[in-house]
């Protein structure tokens, strides 16, 4: 983990992303963002591979946000999504779920936020979902259902924090 910023605005976490390309694109947006913290969890790479060492994927797609942002492992995902709640976050899920209001239509604070962001075929699962205090979703108009991940987390992030 990386600690050369003081953490101010909202937590990104990434819960079993597969593609170690778009978990660094992600850590690049939450930085552009001005995220306080990205949580790899799950089986989502990180920067440092399982030996310690730097992934180089992973960093040509981040372009070395990994140390401008504050970052942790959390392979227990559930549990430390429970303990971020009970420290008073609030937990937004992205996903396109029963109950997913459009995102356009959320109002949300930088601080003590945690955006949630999920596996890329599988999406989040109902044990995440039912931890989410709110769930936001992009609206498809086109005959594909959803966006990339990474994507996904560029327009959601963007919007709500670019105002």
């Amino acid at each position: 983990m990386t600690k050369n910023k003081k953490p101010t605005g909202p937590v990104v976490f990434l819960y079993n992303i597969r593609s170690v390309h778009n978990a660094g694109a992600i850590m690049r947006t939450a930085d552009g963002i001005g995220a306080s913290t990205v949580i790899f969890g799950g089986y989502t790479p990180s920067p440092i591979d399982r030996f310690g060492r730097p992934r180089q994927d992973f960093i040509k797609q981040s372009l070395g946000s990994e140390k401008s942002i504050v970052w942790e492992s959390a392979p227990q995902a559930l549990i430390r999504l429970r303990a971020l709640k009970k420290l008073g976050y609030r937990l937004i899920a992205v996903e396109q779920a029963r109950g997913a209001v459009d995102y356009k239509k959320v109002k949300v604070s930088k601080d003590k936020t945690v955006f949630i962001l999920g596996n890329e075929p599988k999406g989040l699962p109902a044990s995440v979902i039912s931890l989410a205090d709110s769930i936001i979703e992009v609206p498809m108009y086109g005959e594909k259902e959803s966006l990339n991940v990474s994507v996904a987390a560029g327009i959601v992030l963007y919007r709500l924090f670019d105002r």
